[in-house]
């Protein structure tokens, strides 16, 4: 990426002073343009109050910061007596554009029906339309430099948590609120929400992150130590504003390893101490944030649902819509309508195709205290080049393809050694096992393998852990009405070394603080995190572990992409004393009498 026009402003990160690099705001995208329906559309400058469908709006009001900085939100509230006094507010905040619905695009989610939501909603955010109808405040904000609002925009992190915690305590003091403030909303929405939360405004009463990310560096901006900016090019090449963007594609290049400044997008979770209602996806991006800070955060209110279906269908479901004003109502309204009776875990069991085995299913912790896990050991002295491949997606197709091999997986320790290489770029090993009963995966997995690099001194590994059926055909989960390629994890070799405070025997963390690179010949041990999992096997279904170079998800909505660092082969050493295993979470059912089992 170019430099012309970027800035480097030196900032301060705790003890250490950093250059953090800022590109020009590009003008604002005509609707027409946008990238994705609602992604970072900024309409003309309009200070005005109008009426809408019983609701009053007051559009681009003014709110000061405490360093002088001037942004602009949207207020709605109902119109009539109602909305003069005492009323609860939602807030919800980030830079992607708080007026979609005026763009001359169709403001319009995936796989949520057109007219389900109203123009006044912003991308990922509450509807006006509904909430204020409940007896609400809706307040949608754009941050610190995005559209109108002064400033350079800064991408989520300690600073924007400041500026959030300011429009809280503005909302709080107006004459129309009773002083308590909730936040609201999915994605890049939620995100904000951490950072915001952890600033303590005293206005703040409760939060609902739905789908956030925690820590840009491990799961976002790379995955693990590998690249993937193309995604967030994605994200960030709609946004306008009067000055800079923070560019933290560049921050990357400049900075490759762990630093202050990548700490500072680490929320502080342990400064989170109100109610918060978490969401997650098995089947996306935000599933390892959401998870992480449910957990760390420190609220003995706290509350963690995980679905299967895409992020928008389940935000703008009328049943969670309903789940989420019991929630509000109890911390915002102060009515006493049994909140705390739910559950404080829930989550759907994935089967199969969009059938699950269990929806909602109640818990009392995450990972579940009766998992039991088990380790199964790869053995590579089965492995036949051009083995049955199945019919996964996006693996080769012909089972004499060259550039696939593979082996089994085993419940006991394998004594032979052996090894299984693929092509780094272009080439896949599968190791499978057969289930001989009911075996229900809940939680976290790891893969612990011994790994080289033939031909080159780096290795970018993306493992995936499938569901075939009894003749090896693949059982995918379906998202969108898309096949999902299956749970994952990933790891950029010479980021191997371990955050041994941080990682658990379940759960594996990278420090990203050094980069040791391959030598030749040279075995080394990885841990690869996966993100969470809940899924059932039934008696005969196989369990496909896939190690490549690359991800096979395609033809998706969402462009990721990942700068990978392969060549020649990789090489997976197994059985003996490379003890190569995958680590499931086995679950057992919390009841069982004869044939008969309650899970």
């Amino acid at each position: 990426m170019a430099d012309e026009g970027k800035i480097r402003i030196l900032e301060k990160f705790g003890d250490e002073e950093i250059e953090v690099i800022y590109r020009p705001s590009p003008p604002p995208l005509p609707g027409d343009k946008l990238l994705l329906d609602g992604l970072g559309f900024h309409p003309p400058f309009n200070q005005r109050t109008y009426i809408e469908d019983g609701i009053r709006v007051d559009q681009d009001v003014a709110v000061k910061l405490r360093d002088g900085t001037t942004i602009y939100v949207d207020v709605y509230r109902p119109d009539g007596p109602e909305g003069l006094y005492n009323l609860p507010s939602i807030l919800a905040w980030c830079f992607f554009g708080k007026r979609p619905g005026d763009s001359p695009k169709t403001w319009q989610a995936f796989g949520v029906p057109p007219d389900t939501f109203s123009k006044m909603a912003r991308f990922e955010g509450p509807d006006p339309a509904y909430w204020c109808k409940q007896g609400y405040a809706v307040v949608n904000a754009d941050s610190r430099g995005a559209g109108h609002s002064e400033g350079n925009l800064v991408v989520w992190g300690e600073q924007d948590g400041r500026d959030g915690a300011d429009c809280v305590e503005w909302i709080a003091s107006q004459v129309w609120s009773n002083g308590k403030v909730g936040m609201f909303g999915n994605s890049g929405l939620a995100m904000c929400q951490w950072w915001i939360a952890a600033e303590q405004p005293p206005g703040l009463a409760c939060i609902a992150p739905w789908e956030g990310t925690a820590d840009l560096y491990r799961e976002f901006l790379t995955e693990n130590g590998i690249p993937c900016p193309g995604f967030v090019n994605f994200v960030m090449g709609g946004q306008s504003g009067p000055a800079y963007i923070e560019d933290f594609v560049a921050m990357l290049e400049e900075y490759p390893e762990w630093n202050a400044y990548w700490q500072s997008k680490v929320p502080r979770f342990e400064k989170i101490r109100i109610p918060a209602y978490v969401t997650g996806s098995w089947s996306h991006l935000h599933l390892r944030g959401a998870v992480t800070g449910f957990r760390k955060i420190r609220s003995p209110k706290k509350w963690l649902r995980i679905h299967r279906e895409f992020e928008w269908p389940d935000t703008y479901a009328w049943w969670n819509q309903e789940d989420l004003e019991l929630f509000f109502d109890r911390y915002l309204k102060g009515i006493r309508n049994g909140w705390e009776l739910t559950p404080r875990i829930r989550f759907d069991v994935m089967d199969a195709y969009d059938c699950d085995l269990q929806v909602n299913r109640p818990e009392k912790e995450f990972p579940l205290g009766r998992t039991e896990y088990r380790k199964l050991y790869l053995d590579g002295s089965t492995a036949k080049a051009g083995g049955d491949a199945g019919s996964e997606k996006g693996a080769p197709e012909s089972k004499q393809d060259l550039s696939l091999s593979g082996g089994t997986l085993s419940a006991e320790p394998v004594a032979a050694e052996a090894k299984v290489s693929y092509d780094a770029n272009e080439g896949l090993a599968v190791f499978d096992i057969t289930f001989t009963e009911d075996v229900e995966l809940t939680g976290f997995m790891k893969a612990h393998l011994w790994v080289e690099a033939d031909g080159h001194n780096e290795m970018d590994l993306f493992l995936t852990v499938q569901k075939l059926d009894e003749n090896g055909n693949f059982l995918p989960t379906l998202v969108l009405g898309e096949e999902h390629p299956g749970t994952w994890g990933r790891l950029r070799v010479s980021h191997r070394a371990l955050d041994e405070d941080a990682s658990t025997d379940y759960q594996p963390v990278q420090s990203h603080r050094v980069s040791e690179k391959l030598k030749p010949g040279e075995i080394v041990p990885v841990e690869v995190p996966f993100f969470p999992i809940s899924r059932i096997w039934h008696k005969s279904q196989k369990l496909r572990l896939m190690i490549a170079g690359r991800y096979f998800r395609e033809g998706w909505f969402e462009p990721f992409s990942w700068d990978t660092d392969n060549k020649g082969s990789h090489v997976i050493h197994a059985g003996g004393k490379y003890d190569s295993y995958l680590q499931i979470p086995v679950v057992s059912p919390k009841y069982r009498a004869g044939e008969y089992v309650y899970r």
